[in-house]
């Protein structure tokens, strides 16, 4: 025998409302906000049309966050019609009325699920603050009694084929409306290597909005520096994630150098920078200095990963007045084998007091460098994650390497290879040698006070010149 759950009151005073929808209609704009969440996503899962349009032009809350219902495919193309129609109509009407000028935000984005199952007045209010620009003239711009511009907020991955229906539709009607609302993107990652494409759409959005970029295709350098304006105008920039630009053998030494300074220019701009990644980024060897001079925001994380450095890009790296406060550094398969452990060694004594994580992996670091920076790793009493696989080392310098991350109270996680000698000539492990140094390093870790994983790869990792097994 099965029960069914006896509606509350709001869901009665919900299924009431639409059991006559001409009489809800002519009676939202006297409903208590509380019935509007609700009573929205019944008319949408119910797909109501003609009540939710109405109920959009009277929409009491400050943001619309129509991404936590509707996903941005094609079977959603009638909804967001009907609900652009609505808000076209309530753009062009203008009526006086008290609701009427309440939504400032159309959200798009899959965020802000709650808000459909609680009452929404504390996460409209939330939503309609973190639209808000962050510099101080940009909040000069919303001073009070400034008529301000729908803001439309998506999130966007750039593919190598056409934009899904969707996203046409709004861009069409986006591009009809410039002067009464403007189109932001948060979060936008781009797969594609066709420039004018991705020029087309970063011409329709609003670029103080962008957040997060990703760029997880190969692009030419020349692509890159198309691009650069557009990263320039990114003023509000958190994190950039960049990856495989290649550069043609046919380029001119001075073309090269120029396309980068078109390139490494916009970091000027990027003021609230927090995240920067660049990986398999090569032709920047030689010319990280115009990088890191020119990134002044306090990173928090820099990946620099699978390319080539010198050793003056290293040194141009501990002068980079960003890393001051540099929380985590990746620069695993950067190959550090011929160049000074001097320049890595003044990096984590700067960075001592804020850095978490540690990536080294790869980096075919041998002896002699990693002693050297033995008393710079001891002073970094803040880090929690220490990655040093695949970087050939002996015993004799591995057990000293933990005596002093030992002293690391805060370091919970170490990870190495094993050490090469403990291999035979053709890779056999010689188990009665594995078994000695695990008591080894059982003796050296038992006087800590706190717990940490100390985790060692079964691949040895041969010494720099040696075939691998």
């Amino acid at each position: 025998m099965s029960f069914q759950a006896t509606p509350t009151l709001l869901q009665l005073a919900v299924q009431s409302l639409l059991s006559d929808e001409a009489l809800a209609i002519s009676a939202l704009q006297y409903l208590p906000v509380e019935l509007f969440p609700p009573l929205f996503k019944e008319a949408f899962t119910h797909r109501r049309s003609i009540f939710l349009r109405a109920m959009v032009q009277v929409w009491p809350f400050p943001c619309l966050p129509l991404g936590g219902l509707m996903k941005m495919k094609a079977s959603y193309l009638e909804t967001l019609q009907l609900i652009l129609d609505g808000i076209d109509i309530l753009l062009d009407t203008q009526k006086v009325h008290p609701r009427s000028h309440r939504l400032r935000v159309l959200d798009l984005r899959a965020l802000h699920k709650d808000f459909w199952n609680v009452w929404a007045g504390d996460l409209a209010e939330a939503c309609f603050l973190e639209v808000k620009h962050k510099r101080k003239t940009e909040k000069r711009v919303t001073r009070i009694g400034a008529k301000q511009p729908l803001m439309v907020f998506i999130d966007m991955c750039l593919k190598p084929r056409a934009l899904d229906a969707c996203l046409s539709y709004l861009f069409q009607w986006v591009e009809g409306r410039k002067a009464l609302l403007q189109l932001g993107c948060k979060k936008l990652k781009i797969s594609t290597i066709s420039i004018q494409n991705i020029v087309k759409v970063l011409e329709m959005l609003n670029l103080d909005c962008m957040e997060e970029v990703e760029v997880c295709c190969t692009w030419k350098l020349s692509t890159l520096a198309g691009f650069a304006p557009y990263l320039g105008q990114m003023r509000n920039l958190q994190k950039f994630l960049l990856s495989h630009v290649c550069v043609p053998a046919s380029i001119s030494p001075e073309e090269k150098e120029l396309l980068v300074s078109q390139f490494t220019s916009q970091f000027l701009n990027l003021g609230c920078l927090q995240e920067l990644s660049l990986d398999s980024v090569s032709f920047l060897k030689g010319q990280m200095d115009q990088v890191f001079r020119c990134l002044e925001a306090p990173l928090e994380t820099l990946s620099i990963t699978d390319c080539q450095l010198s050793e003056s890009d290293l040194k141009s790296l501990t002068q980079c007045p960003g890393i001051c406060q540099l929380k985590h550094l990746n620069l695993s398969g950067v190959l550090l084998t011929n160049i000074s452990p001097e320049p890595l060694r003044v990096l984590l004594e700067r960075v001592a007091g804020t850095l978490k994580t540690l990536d080294l992996e790869n980096c075919r670091i041998v002896d002699s460098q990693i002693s050297a920076l033995l008393p710079a790793l001891s002073s970094c009493f803040q880090l929690t994650t220490f990655n040093y696989l695949r970087n050939p080392i002996s015993v004799a310098v591995l057990e000293r390497l933990l005596c002093h991350t030992a002293r690391l109270t805060s370091l919970t996680l170490e990870m190495y290879s094993t050490p090469w000698e403990i291999y035979g000539a053709k890779g056999a492990s010689h188990q009665k040698r594995l078994e000695q140094l695990r008591e080894e390093l059982t003796r050296t870790m038992k006087p800590l006070e706190h717990a940490k994983t100390v985790w060692f790869s079964i691949i040895p990792c041969p010494p720099y010149g040696n075939p691998a097994i």
